[in-house]
């Protein structure tokens, strides 16, 4: 079989983690004190929070998830309720940078120092979030359910990809990710 109730997921994380290491690149990279590219800072906090959690997290929650309950898995105790909480985990580091941003582009050093700090915990989690999905998670799921159950459910992911995202498609989201990439070669 091709296709696994979890390669798209996959597939997904390879960008989340791109955006990630661009992230981190744009943080660490402070030609001046708290001078960080804010533009840049603004598309990784967009791709995130409409991307990495819309988009991603949203297909783990409302499908994958609730596919794997029925299965047996338990939501409360185990991979999943991890997953759940790290999810939260990172919508508190997302809006923490969305929150920072402006104020820090308009030369809070306070501000500045709460978006890098956000931003790179997002980072570290995210890098560590994927890698139990990968190789915990995504595996057990992949044995959990069969050929029918896959069809379905990618069938699923795929509706949820037709949907715009704060006015988005996913192409325009990749697309953010494409020009980051370009601005940003060796992250």
């Amino acid at each position: 079989m091709t296709d696994t109730p979890t390669r798209i997921l996959r597939d997904q994380h390879v960008n989340i983690l791109r955006i990630a290491s661009i992230l981190e690149e744009v943080l660490a990279t402070e030609p001046e004190p708290g001078a960080f590219d804010y533009d840049a800072v603004g598309d990784c906090v967009s791709f995130i929070r409409l991307y990495a959690d819309a988009l991603h997290h949203g297909k783990e929650e409302d499908l994958l998830f609730p596919e794997l309950e029925a299965r047996g898995m338990s939501r409360q105790a185990g991979p999943i309720a991890v997953m759940l909480y790290e999810h939260e985990q990172g919508r508190a580091f997302a809006k923490a940078m969305a929150d920072a941003l402006e104020p820090a582009r308009a030369g809070d050093a306070d501000a500045q120092a709460r978006l890098r700090h956000a931003g790179l915990g997002y980072v570290d989690l995210i890098r560590a979030h994927i890698g139990k999905e990968d190789n915990i998670l995504f595996q057990m799921a992949d044995q959990l359910i069969d050929a029918p159950g896959c069809r379905t459910l990618c069938q699923a992911y795929e509706g949820v990809c037709q949907r715009r995202f704060d006015g988005c498609t996913v192409a325009e989201l990749e697309g953010i990710l494409a020009s980051l990439t370009q601005r940003y070669p060796d992250a």
